[in-house]
Protein backbone atom coordinates (compact mmCIF):
# COMPACT_ATOMS: atom_id res chain seq x y z
CA UNK A 1 0.00 0.00 0.00
CA UNK A 2 1.55 3.57 -0.88
CA UNK A 3 1.71 5.93 1.48
CA UNK A 4 -0.12 8.35 0.00
CA UNK A 5 -3.21 5.96 0.07
CA UNK A 6 -2.54 5.06 3.54
CA UNK A 7 -2.25 9.25 4.88
CA UNK A 8 -6.05 9.46 2.71
CA UNK A 9 -7.25 6.70 4.73
CA UNK A 10 -5.88 7.79 8.05
CA UNK A 11 -7.60 11.55 7.41
CA UNK A 12 -10.68 10.23 6.65
CA UNK A 13 -10.74 7.96 9.50
CA UNK A 14 -9.99 10.93 11.99
CA UNK A 15 -12.30 13.02 10.13
CA UNK A 16 -15.18 11.37 10.88
CA UNK A 17 -14.71 11.18 14.75
CA UNK A 18 -14.51 15.13 15.26
CA UNK A 19 -17.78 15.92 13.57
CA UNK A 20 -20.86 16.78 14.97
CA UNK A 21 -24.22 15.32 14.29
CA UNK A 22 -25.35 18.63 12.42
CA UNK A 23 -23.02 18.46 9.68
CA UNK A 24 -22.79 14.80 9.16
CA UNK A 25 -25.71 14.95 6.60
CA UNK A 26 -23.46 16.88 4.67
CA UNK A 27 -20.45 14.97 5.20
CA UNK A 28 -22.05 12.06 3.39
CA UNK A 29 -23.22 13.70 0.45
CA UNK A 30 -19.55 14.69 -0.41
CA UNK A 31 -18.32 11.11 0.50
CA UNK A 32 -19.53 9.74 -2.70
CA UNK A 33 -16.64 12.72 -4.58
CA UNK A 34 -14.09 11.18 -3.21
CA UNK A 35 -12.51 8.88 -5.82
CA UNK A 36 -9.75 9.21 -3.97
CA UNK A 37 -10.58 7.94 -0.80
CA UNK A 38 -12.46 4.82 -2.24
CA UNK A 39 -10.09 3.45 -4.05
CA UNK A 40 -7.25 3.56 -0.95
CA UNK A 41 -10.25 1.88 0.90
CA UNK A 42 -10.17 -1.00 -2.03
CA UNK A 43 -6.39 -1.61 -1.42
CA UNK A 44 -6.76 -1.70 2.29
CA UNK A 45 -9.66 -4.48 2.50
CA UNK A 46 -7.88 -6.85 -0.82
CA UNK A 47 -4.21 -7.01 1.82
CA UNK A 48 -4.65 -9.65 4.00
CA UNK A 49 -2.57 -8.37 6.72
CA UNK A 50 -3.06 -4.60 6.49
CA UNK A 51 -3.00 -2.65 9.53
CA UNK A 52 -5.60 0.03 8.50
CA UNK A 53 -8.49 -2.75 7.51
CA UNK A 54 -9.53 -3.31 11.95
CA UNK A 55 -10.09 0.34 11.90
CA UNK A 56 -11.69 0.63 8.26
CA UNK A 57 -14.42 -2.20 8.97
CA UNK A 58 -15.13 -0.76 12.36
CA UNK A 59 -15.54 3.39 10.85
CA UNK A 60 -17.76 1.17 7.83
CA UNK A 61 -20.05 -0.42 10.28
CA UNK A 62 -20.92 3.22 12.33
CA UNK A 63 -21.82 4.62 9.15
CA UNK A 64 -23.76 1.55 8.62
CA UNK A 65 -25.16 1.92 12.35
CA UNK A 66 -25.64 5.39 12.25
CA UNK A 67 -28.72 5.18 9.81
CA UNK A 68 -28.07 7.45 7.10
CA UNK A 69 -28.96 6.47 4.21
CA UNK A 70 -26.24 7.90 2.04
CA UNK A 71 -23.63 6.22 4.92
CA UNK A 72 -25.12 2.99 4.07
CA UNK A 73 -24.68 2.75 0.55
CA UNK A 74 -21.33 4.30 0.80
CA UNK A 75 -20.43 1.14 2.86
CA UNK A 76 -22.68 -1.15 0.55
CA UNK A 77 -20.27 -0.39 -2.13
CA UNK A 78 -17.93 -2.03 -0.84
CA UNK A 79 -20.18 -5.49 -0.26
CA UNK A 80 -18.76 -7.39 -2.97
CA UNK A 81 -15.29 -6.72 -2.35
CA UNK A 82 -16.03 -8.00 1.83
CA UNK A 83 -17.09 -11.03 0.58
CA UNK A 84 -14.57 -12.10 -2.39
CA UNK A 85 -11.82 -11.31 0.43
CA UNK A 86 -13.67 -13.21 3.53
CA UNK A 87 -14.62 -16.09 1.21
CA UNK A 88 -10.87 -16.76 -0.01
CA UNK A 89 -9.33 -16.65 3.40
CA UNK A 90 -11.67 -19.32 4.52
CA UNK A 91 -10.91 -21.23 1.57
CA UNK A 92 -7.23 -21.22 2.55
CA UNK A 93 -7.97 -21.93 5.63
CA UNK A 94 -6.31 -19.26 7.64
CA UNK A 95 -9.07 -18.37 9.76
CA UNK A 96 -7.57 -16.13 12.00
CA UNK A 97 -7.16 -13.18 9.39
CA UNK A 98 -11.06 -12.74 8.93
CA UNK A 99 -11.91 -11.44 12.46
CA UNK A 100 -12.60 -7.85 11.38
CA UNK A 101 -14.50 -8.62 7.76
CA UNK A 102 -16.73 -11.28 9.78
CA UNK A 103 -17.75 -8.62 12.11
CA UNK A 104 -18.15 -6.66 9.84
CA UNK A 105 -20.57 -8.76 7.63
CA UNK A 106 -22.39 -10.06 10.46
CA UNK A 107 -22.91 -6.46 12.19
CA UNK A 108 -25.26 -5.07 8.95
CA UNK A 109 -26.64 -8.56 8.03
CA UNK A 110 -28.00 -7.99 12.27
CA UNK A 111 -28.73 -4.53 11.68
CA UNK A 112 -30.89 -5.34 8.23
CA UNK A 113 -33.11 -8.00 9.57
CA UNK A 114 -34.77 -5.57 12.20
CA UNK A 115 -36.44 -2.75 11.98
CA UNK A 116 -36.74 0.66 13.94
CA UNK A 117 -38.52 -0.57 16.91
CA UNK A 118 -36.18 -3.90 17.28
CA UNK A 119 -38.31 -6.59 15.55
CA UNK A 120 -37.51 -8.77 12.84
CA UNK A 121 -38.46 -7.85 9.40
CA UNK A 122 -40.67 -9.45 7.26
CA UNK A 123 -39.77 -8.72 3.09
CA UNK A 124 -42.83 -9.06 0.67
CA UNK A 125 -42.50 -9.33 -3.56
CA UNK A 126 -45.09 -9.21 -5.78
CA UNK A 127 -44.49 -11.96 -8.39
CA UNK A 128 -44.42 -9.64 -11.76
CA UNK A 129 -47.86 -10.48 -13.80
CA UNK A 130 -48.47 -10.00 -17.18
CA UNK A 131 -52.37 -8.78 -16.52
CA UNK A 132 -50.72 -5.76 -14.11
CA UNK A 133 -48.64 -2.32 -16.31
CA UNK A 134 -44.94 -2.42 -16.11
CA UNK A 135 -42.20 -0.72 -17.43
CA UNK A 136 -41.55 -3.09 -19.99
CA UNK A 137 -45.35 -4.03 -21.63
CA UNK A 138 -48.68 -2.77 -21.24
CA UNK A 139 -52.06 -5.08 -20.27
CA UNK A 140 -54.39 -3.46 -23.27
CA UNK A 141 -52.03 -3.93 -25.83
CA UNK A 142 -52.39 -8.03 -25.60
CA UNK A 143 -55.75 -8.27 -26.79
CA UNK A 144 -56.41 -12.26 -25.00
CA UNK A 145 -55.21 -10.97 -21.45
CA UNK A 146 -58.43 -8.05 -21.30
CA UNK A 147 -60.41 -10.35 -19.43
CA UNK A 148 -57.46 -11.79 -17.62
CA UNK A 149 -56.55 -8.49 -15.92
CA UNK A 150 -60.03 -7.82 -14.71
CA UNK A 151 -60.88 -11.09 -13.48
CA UNK A 152 -57.48 -10.84 -11.91
CA UNK A 153 -58.08 -7.23 -10.86
CA UNK A 154 -62.11 -8.40 -9.00
CA UNK A 155 -60.47 -10.91 -7.38
CA UNK A 156 -57.31 -9.82 -6.12
CA UNK A 157 -54.68 -12.86 -7.21
CA UNK A 158 -51.73 -10.86 -6.90
CA UNK A 159 -49.00 -13.71 -5.66
CA UNK A 160 -46.74 -12.17 -2.86
CA UNK A 161 -43.62 -14.24 -1.61
CA UNK A 162 -42.61 -13.52 1.74
CA UNK A 163 -39.05 -13.53 3.22
CA UNK A 164 -38.38 -13.85 7.18
CA UNK A 165 -37.98 -13.33 10.16
CA UNK A 166 -34.50 -14.06 9.79
CA UNK A 167 -32.89 -15.24 13.05
CA UNK A 168 -29.88 -13.32 14.16
CA UNK A 169 -26.41 -14.47 13.91
CA UNK A 170 -23.75 -14.03 16.37
CA UNK A 171 -20.66 -16.15 14.23
CA UNK A 172 -20.08 -18.01 10.67
CA UNK A 173 -20.34 -21.17 10.29
CA UNK A 174 -20.81 -23.85 7.45
CA UNK A 175 -24.07 -24.02 7.41
CA UNK A 176 -25.65 -20.34 7.86
CA UNK A 177 -22.77 -18.67 5.70
CA UNK A 178 -24.51 -18.32 2.72
CA UNK A 179 -27.78 -17.90 3.76
CA UNK A 180 -26.65 -14.48 5.49
CA UNK A 181 -24.10 -13.76 2.38
CA UNK A 182 -27.29 -14.24 0.35
CA UNK A 183 -29.30 -11.97 2.17
CA UNK A 184 -26.56 -9.33 2.28
CA UNK A 185 -26.50 -9.53 -1.36
CA UNK A 186 -30.36 -8.88 -1.67
CA UNK A 187 -29.40 -5.96 0.40
CA UNK A 188 -27.06 -4.40 -1.97
CA UNK A 189 -29.01 -5.70 -5.15
CA UNK A 190 -31.87 -3.32 -3.03
CA UNK A 191 -29.03 -0.17 -3.94
CA UNK A 192 -27.65 -1.09 -7.16
CA UNK A 193 -28.64 2.24 -9.31
CA UNK A 194 -26.36 4.05 -6.51
CA UNK A 195 -23.14 1.88 -6.93
CA UNK A 196 -20.24 3.69 -8.01
CA UNK A 197 -18.27 1.80 -11.61
CA UNK A 198 -15.82 0.57 -8.97
CA UNK A 199 -18.01 -1.59 -7.09
CA UNK A 200 -19.79 -2.98 -10.32
CA UNK A 201 -16.14 -4.21 -11.55
CA UNK A 202 -15.89 -6.03 -8.10
CA UNK A 203 -18.81 -7.56 -8.69
CA UNK A 204 -18.03 -9.42 -11.64
CA UNK A 205 -14.85 -9.95 -9.81
CA UNK A 206 -16.91 -11.69 -6.73
CA UNK A 207 -19.10 -13.47 -9.65
CA UNK A 208 -16.16 -14.87 -12.29
CA UNK A 209 -13.69 -16.09 -9.28
CA UNK A 210 -16.65 -18.05 -7.07
CA UNK A 211 -17.54 -19.56 -10.20
CA UNK A 212 -14.41 -20.79 -12.00
CA UNK A 213 -11.66 -21.61 -8.96
CA UNK A 214 -10.47 -24.74 -8.74
CA UNK A 215 -11.91 -25.58 -11.33
CA UNK A 216 -10.49 -26.17 -15.40
CA UNK A 217 -12.26 -23.39 -16.77
CA UNK A 218 -9.28 -21.11 -14.45
CA UNK A 219 -7.13 -22.40 -16.52
CA UNK A 220 -8.44 -21.70 -19.55
CA UNK A 221 -8.50 -18.21 -18.63
CA UNK A 222 -5.50 -18.16 -16.92
CA UNK A 223 -7.04 -16.20 -14.00
CA UNK A 224 -5.07 -15.85 -10.78
CA UNK A 225 -6.23 -16.27 -7.54
CA UNK A 226 -7.30 -18.95 -5.19
CA UNK A 227 -6.99 -22.58 -6.33
CA UNK A 228 -9.16 -24.14 -4.14
CA UNK A 229 -12.80 -25.08 -5.01
CA UNK A 230 -15.39 -22.33 -3.02
CA UNK A 231 -18.96 -24.33 -2.11
CA UNK A 232 -21.91 -22.03 -3.16
CA UNK A 233 -25.33 -22.12 -2.69
CA UNK A 234 -28.33 -21.71 -5.34
CA UNK A 235 -30.15 -18.73 -4.09
CA UNK A 236 -26.35 -17.03 -4.03
CA UNK A 237 -25.73 -17.37 -7.48
CA UNK A 238 -29.33 -15.77 -7.69
CA UNK A 239 -28.64 -12.69 -6.48
CA UNK A 240 -25.02 -12.81 -8.34
CA UNK A 241 -26.97 -12.89 -11.97
CA UNK A 242 -29.72 -10.05 -10.17
CA UNK A 243 -26.54 -7.82 -10.24
CA UNK A 244 -24.62 -8.79 -13.40
CA UNK A 245 -27.93 -7.71 -15.12
CA UNK A 246 -28.05 -4.38 -13.52
CA UNK A 247 -23.88 -4.07 -14.51
CA UNK A 248 -24.60 -5.41 -17.63
CA UNK A 249 -26.60 -2.11 -19.17
CA UNK A 250 -24.43 0.19 -16.99
CA UNK A 251 -21.34 0.31 -18.10
CA UNK A 252 -19.71 -2.76 -17.22
CA UNK A 253 -20.95 -4.73 -20.71
CA UNK A 254 -17.75 -7.07 -21.00
CA UNK A 255 -16.88 -7.61 -17.49
CA UNK A 256 -20.44 -8.70 -16.24
CA UNK A 257 -20.87 -10.88 -19.99
CA UNK A 258 -17.86 -13.04 -19.13
CA UNK A 259 -19.14 -13.30 -15.40
CA UNK A 260 -22.59 -14.43 -16.20
CA UNK A 261 -21.33 -17.11 -18.20
CA UNK A 262 -18.68 -18.06 -15.65
CA UNK A 263 -21.99 -18.63 -13.21
CA UNK A 264 -24.04 -20.09 -15.77
CA UNK A 265 -21.08 -22.59 -15.74
CA UNK A 266 -20.71 -22.85 -12.06
CA UNK A 267 -24.42 -23.62 -12.14
CA UNK A 268 -24.53 -26.24 -14.98
CA UNK A 269 -21.84 -28.06 -12.68
CA UNK A 270 -23.81 -28.09 -9.45
CA UNK A 271 -27.08 -28.37 -11.15
CA UNK A 272 -28.98 -25.78 -9.56
CA UNK A 273 -32.08 -25.37 -11.80
CA UNK A 274 -32.80 -21.41 -10.69
CA UNK A 275 -29.52 -19.89 -11.54
CA UNK A 276 -29.82 -21.84 -14.94
CA UNK A 277 -32.99 -20.76 -15.74
CA UNK A 278 -32.42 -17.17 -14.68
CA UNK A 279 -29.56 -16.91 -16.25
CA UNK A 280 -30.23 -18.02 -19.61
CA UNK A 281 -33.40 -16.35 -19.34
CA UNK A 282 -31.36 -13.02 -19.45
CA UNK A 283 -28.59 -13.90 -21.55
CA UNK A 284 -31.86 -14.82 -24.28
CA UNK A 285 -32.84 -11.37 -23.74
CA UNK A 286 -29.59 -10.16 -25.08
CA UNK A 287 -29.67 -10.20 -29.13
CA UNK A 288 -26.49 -8.08 -29.99
CA UNK A 289 -29.08 -5.68 -32.28
CA UNK A 290 -30.77 -4.67 -29.10
CA UNK A 291 -28.22 -2.88 -27.43
CA UNK A 292 -26.96 0.95 -28.04
CA UNK A 293 -24.04 1.91 -26.19
CA UNK A 294 -22.74 5.58 -25.55
CA UNK A 295 -19.34 7.84 -25.55
CA UNK A 296 -19.50 6.86 -21.63
CA UNK A 297 -20.03 2.92 -22.39
CA UNK A 298 -23.13 2.38 -20.65
CA UNK A 299 -25.91 0.79 -22.92
CA UNK A 300 -29.85 0.62 -22.72
CA UNK A 301 -32.40 -1.79 -23.46
CA UNK A 302 -34.20 -0.31 -26.59
CA UNK A 303 -38.00 -0.67 -25.65
CA UNK A 304 -41.46 0.48 -27.43
CA UNK A 305 -43.49 2.64 -25.65
CA UNK A 306 -47.38 2.20 -26.79
CA UNK A 307 -49.03 4.78 -26.56
CA UNK A 308 -51.86 5.55 -23.27
CA UNK A 309 -54.95 6.89 -25.18
CA UNK A 310 -56.69 3.55 -26.65
CA UNK A 311 -56.76 3.43 -30.26
CA UNK A 312 -59.19 1.22 -32.70
CA UNK A 313 -57.49 0.70 -35.84
CA UNK A 314 -59.43 1.06 -39.30
CA UNK A 315 -60.02 -2.16 -40.22
CA UNK A 316 -60.87 -3.56 -37.02
CA UNK A 317 -64.18 -5.38 -37.18
CA UNK A 318 -66.81 -3.97 -35.04
CA UNK A 319 -70.78 -4.10 -34.79
CA UNK A 320 -70.65 -0.49 -36.25
CA UNK A 321 -68.87 -2.00 -39.38
CA UNK A 322 -71.03 -5.07 -39.38
CA UNK A 323 -74.23 -2.84 -39.67
CA UNK A 324 -72.82 -0.26 -41.84
CA UNK A 325 -71.54 -3.53 -44.50
CA UNK A 326 -75.05 -4.90 -43.98
CA UNK A 327 -77.08 -1.67 -45.45
CA UNK A 328 -74.32 -0.73 -47.89
CA UNK A 329 -75.41 -4.93 -49.67
CA UNK A 330 -79.08 -3.94 -48.85
CA UNK A 331 -78.73 -0.50 -50.56
CA UNK A 332 -76.65 -2.17 -53.42
CA UNK A 333 -79.08 -5.16 -53.65
CA UNK A 334 -82.39 -2.43 -54.05
CA UNK A 335 -80.53 -0.33 -56.47
CA UNK A 336 -79.85 -3.43 -59.15
CA UNK A 337 -84.23 -4.53 -58.74
CA UNK A 338 -85.54 -1.04 -59.01
CA UNK A 339 -84.34 -0.06 -62.18
CA UNK A 340 -87.09 0.95 -64.28
CA UNK A 341 -85.62 1.31 -67.72
CA UNK A 342 -84.51 -2.35 -69.45
CA UNK A 343 -81.99 -1.34 -71.55
CA UNK A 344 -79.91 -0.61 -68.81
CA UNK A 345 -79.59 -3.84 -67.38
CA UNK A 346 -76.49 -6.24 -68.30
CA UNK A 347 -77.18 -10.11 -68.66
CA UNK A 348 -73.99 -11.76 -67.83
CA UNK A 349 -73.73 -14.89 -69.67
CA UNK A 350 -73.77 -18.30 -68.13
CA UNK A 351 -72.68 -20.90 -69.71
CA UNK A 352 -73.57 -24.25 -68.52
CA UNK A 353 -72.55 -27.27 -71.34
CA UNK A 354 -69.54 -25.68 -71.51
CA UNK A 355 -70.92 -23.35 -74.74
CA UNK A 356 -70.35 -19.64 -74.96
CA UNK A 357 -73.64 -18.07 -75.67
CA UNK A 358 -76.81 -16.89 -74.32
CA UNK A 359 -79.31 -19.93 -72.67
CA UNK A 360 -82.06 -19.73 -71.60
CA UNK A 361 -84.56 -22.40 -69.87
CA UNK A 362 -87.58 -23.20 -71.53
CA UNK A 363 -89.95 -23.31 -68.45
CA UNK A 364 -88.80 -19.74 -67.82
CA UNK A 365 -89.00 -18.85 -71.83
CA UNK A 366 -92.45 -20.18 -71.38
CA UNK A 367 -93.64 -18.97 -68.41
CA UNK A 368 -92.51 -15.62 -69.53
CA UNK A 369 -94.40 -15.84 -73.11
CA UNK A 370 -97.74 -16.41 -71.16
CA UNK A 371 -97.12 -13.26 -68.79
CA UNK A 372 -96.41 -11.18 -72.06
CA UNK A 373 -99.70 -12.84 -73.20
CA UNK A 374 -101.71 -12.04 -70.40
CA UNK A 375 -100.77 -8.60 -70.46
CA UNK A 376 -101.14 -8.49 -73.99
CA UNK A 377 -104.61 -9.14 -73.65
CA UNK A 378 -104.93 -6.40 -70.78
CA UNK A 379 -102.67 -3.53 -72.42
CA UNK A 380 -102.84 -3.16 -75.91
CA UNK A 381 -100.59 -1.00 -76.69
CA UNK A 382 -96.51 -1.03 -77.44
CA UNK A 383 -95.86 0.72 -73.85
CA UNK A 384 -97.44 -2.17 -71.86
CA UNK A 385 -95.57 -4.95 -73.98
CA UNK A 386 -92.66 -2.52 -73.12
CA UNK A 387 -93.26 -3.09 -69.58
CA UNK A 388 -93.62 -6.55 -69.49
CA UNK A 389 -90.57 -7.51 -71.41
CA UNK A 390 -88.57 -5.68 -68.64
CA UNK A 391 -90.34 -7.66 -65.63
CA UNK A 392 -89.15 -10.64 -67.25
CA UNK A 393 -85.64 -9.25 -67.69
CA UNK A 394 -85.61 -8.56 -64.45
CA UNK A 395 -86.89 -12.08 -62.82
CA UNK A 396 -84.26 -13.37 -65.41
CA UNK A 397 -82.02 -11.73 -63.80
CA UNK A 398 -82.92 -12.53 -60.65
CA UNK A 399 -82.76 -16.48 -61.64
CA UNK A 400 -79.32 -16.17 -63.04
CA UNK A 401 -77.86 -14.25 -59.77
CA UNK A 402 -79.45 -17.44 -57.84
CA UNK A 403 -77.31 -19.99 -59.83
CA UNK A 404 -74.62 -17.80 -59.21
CA UNK A 405 -74.64 -18.06 -56.06
CA UNK A 406 -76.34 -21.35 -54.82
CA UNK A 407 -73.99 -22.91 -57.56
CA UNK A 408 -77.19 -25.38 -57.57
CA UNK A 409 -79.15 -25.35 -61.32
CA UNK A 410 -82.86 -26.78 -61.95
CA UNK A 411 -83.38 -29.48 -64.05
CA UNK A 412 -85.38 -26.87 -66.78
CA UNK A 413 -82.88 -25.32 -67.25
CA UNK A 414 -80.27 -27.94 -68.51
CA UNK A 415 -79.91 -27.93 -72.00
CA UNK A 416 -78.38 -31.09 -73.80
Amino acid sequence: MLDMDQGVVEEWLSEFKTLPETAIPSYAAGLKDKASLVSALYRVIQEPQSELLEPVCHQLFEFYRSGDVSLQRFTLQFLPEFIWSYLSICTSRDLHSTGCREALLLGIYNLEIIDKDGQSKVLSFTVPSLSKPSVYHEPSTIGSLTLTEGALAKHGLSRVVYSGPHPQREIFTAQNRFEVLTFLLLCYNSALSYMTSASLQSLCHLSTGISICGYPRQLLRKYKGVSNRMPVSSEFLVQLITSLYYALYNGEWDMASKALDDVLYRAQLELYPEPLLVGNAIKSSLPGGALKSNKEGTRCIQVEITPTSSRISRNAVTSLSIRGHRWKRNDSSENSIDIPDSAALSVPEISVTGVLGERVGNGETQRSRREGEAQGGQDSGADSRADSKGLAEVRRQKSCRRVMEDGITSPGRVQY
